[in-house]
């Protein structure tokens, strides 16, 4: 009887959860969870420890970002600071002469 139970399209099945491996047991005929399990091997322990390492990675990943970005600016800073020395040397060279207007060119 135990057989004719076992190869039942009707009978109970397992399955187990993806994210946390919790095992599952089904009722197909009511589409209903009839008993889960908790992992075996601590998936709770393993998901703390994976998340803690993507947070020391992200926090590693934006310190790095953020010296990357501190460096442009201050790069950015002194390309300023010559293309203004630069501009500045070039209008002491050059005589200052009104401005053209569309009228003047008639």
């Amino acid at each position: 009887m135990a057989e004719s139970k076992k190869n039942d399209p009707r009978s109970s099945f397992e399955v187990s959860c993806p994210c946390c491996g919790t095992r599952l047991t089904v009722d197909p005929q009511f589409s209903k969870i009839l008993l889960t399990r908790p992992p075996e091997t601590g998936g709770h322990e393993r998901q703390l420890d994976h998340a803690s390492q993507t947070l020391q990675k992200d926090a590693a990943r934006r310190d790095l970002l953020f010296e990357r970005s501190l460096e442009e600016e201050k790069e950015k800073s002194e390309l300023l600071e010559r293309k203004f020395q630069e501009a500045l040397k070039r209008s002491k060279s050059q005589p200052v002469a009104p401005p053209l207007h569309d009228i003047d060119l008639d």
